[in-house]
C-alpha cells in the first residue's frame, strides 16, 4: 500500500510541476536535467512570455559569403535532428554532443552538456568521439553517436566539422547535425550555459 501510495503521490507532483510550469520543452515535460562536466544543469525554457532574443541572436541577415544558409543536411547519410531530439542525446551517457564553434563562441554560451571541439580541430580529436589513430589516419570502427552544431542555419562551421570527419573515417550514420544551433535554441529560451 506505501509503494501505491507514493507512486500516486509522485504522479501529482509530477502533474503539479507541468501545470506550473507555462512554457514548457514539451506540454508534458516542462524541464529535462543533463550531465555535465560541471554537475547536472536543468534545461528548461524562459518562462517570460514577454521575452525576447536581441544582440547578434535578432539579426536575421548576414553577409553570404561567408554567412550563407547551409542546407538541411550537410552530407548524404547525416540525421538532421531539431531540439526534442537534441534533448534526448544530451542524455544519453553513450552520445557526444558537440559544439564545433570556435573557442570564443562557446565561451560566450552554449547548450548545457556540449563539449567544444571547434570546426577547426575536429579531426585533432576524433580519439575523444571513439576513433582510434592507425596507419591510415583513423580507425572508427567503435565512433560515437554524436550531433554537431554552431550559431545557425547560416554558420558553416559544424557542416565543414561533419564534412571533414567523414572524409577522415567517420561514419556518417552515426552522425547528427543540430542546424538551428544556437540561435534556434535562444530563440526558443532554452537553457545556455557559460557568460553571456
Amino acid at each position: 500500500m506505501k509503494v501505491l501510495t507514493l507512486t500516486i503521490a509522485l504522479s501529482l507532483a509530477a502533474v503539479s510541476a507541468v501545470a506550473e510550469t507555462e512554457v514548457g520543452i514539451t506540454k508534458d515535460m516542462p524541464s529535462v536535467t543533463v550531465d555535465t562536466q560541471s554537475g547536472p544543469v536543468e534545461i528548461s525554457r524562459i518562462q517570460d512570455t514577454e521575452n525576447k532574443i536581441d544582440g547578434d541572436w535578432a539579426r536575421t541577415s548576414r553577409p553570404c559569403p561567408n554567412f550563407c544558409i547551409q542546407p538541411n543536411t550537410p552530407a548524404q547519410g547525416v540525421t538532421s535532428i531539431g531540439e526534442l531530439e537534441l534533448i534526448e542525446m544530451l542524455q544519453d551517457p553513450d552520445a557526444v554532443v558537440v559544439d564545433s564553434r570556435t573557442r570564443d563562441w562557446f565561451e560566450g554560451g552554449t547548450i548545457p552538456g556540449a563539449v567544444s571541439i571547434p570546426y577547426t580541430y575536429v579531426l585533432d580529436e576524433l580519439g575523444q568521439l571513439g576513433c582510434q589513430p592507425d596507419f591510415d589516419g583513423w580507425d572508427c570502427l567503435e565512433a560515437k553517436s554524436v550531433a554537431l552544431f554552431c550559431n545557425g542555419i547560416w554558420c558553416g562551421q559544424s557542416p565543414t566539422a561533419i564534412r571533414n570527419m567523414i572524409k577522415a573515417g567517420y561514419p556518417a550514420d552515426r552522425i547528427s547535425y543540430y542546424r538551428g544551433g544556437m540561435q534556434v535554441w535562444r530563440m526558443l529560451g532554452l537553457t545556455v550555459t557559460g557568460s553571456e
